[in-house]
């Protein structure tokens, strides 16, 4: 019984909030790159679009097919990705991994509410759901930075 009440309450309301209404959550007409990645473990895809200007994310759509924590996930970065370098993606995506594998500290501003998926430390095979925005998106600057 205590481990049904552990994964409730993973399960939060605030998890289940942002797993409701996730930004930018369609594709981009004319992406400069298009990304799609897939959890191998249970099955969760997230495909990201961005368009980049000067460096930044100008733009960001994204199609998620994950579990709630996928998509709380995916809801934090669909918030905060506009304006954001490749350094930023891949330092938000490296605190995550921090997070959730060593309990580490809180990711930087703009993905600090990423903070609300540290329950998710305990149940590793949710981890790689959790890491696919993140990853597709860093996957997608590096993609846009080569074709430019």
């Amino acid at each position: 019984m205590s481990a049904d009440s552990d994964l409730i309450k993973l399960y939060s309301a605030r998890i289940l909030a942002l797993a409701a209404d996730i930004p930018h959550d369609e594709r981009l007409d004319a992406p400069d790159a298009s990304v799609k990645k897939r959890s191998p473990l249970c099955g969760s895809t997230v495909t990201v679009d961005i368009k980049v200007s000067d460096g930044k994310i100008s733009d960001f759509g994204q199609d998620v097919k994950a579990c709630a924590l996928g998509q709380a996930s995916a809801a934090v970065v669909g918030a905060n990705a506009i304006g954001c370098t490749r350094d930023q993606i891949a330092t938000a995506r490296d605190q995550l991994k921090a997070l959730l594998k060593e309990d580490g500290p809180t990711p930087d501003a703009p993905f600090a509410d990423l903070e609300v998926l540290r329950p998710a430390r305990e149940y590793k095979n949710r981890h790689a759901s959790i890491m696919l925005t993140l990853e597709a998106t860093l996957e997608a600057m590096d993609q846009a930075s080569k074709a430019a």
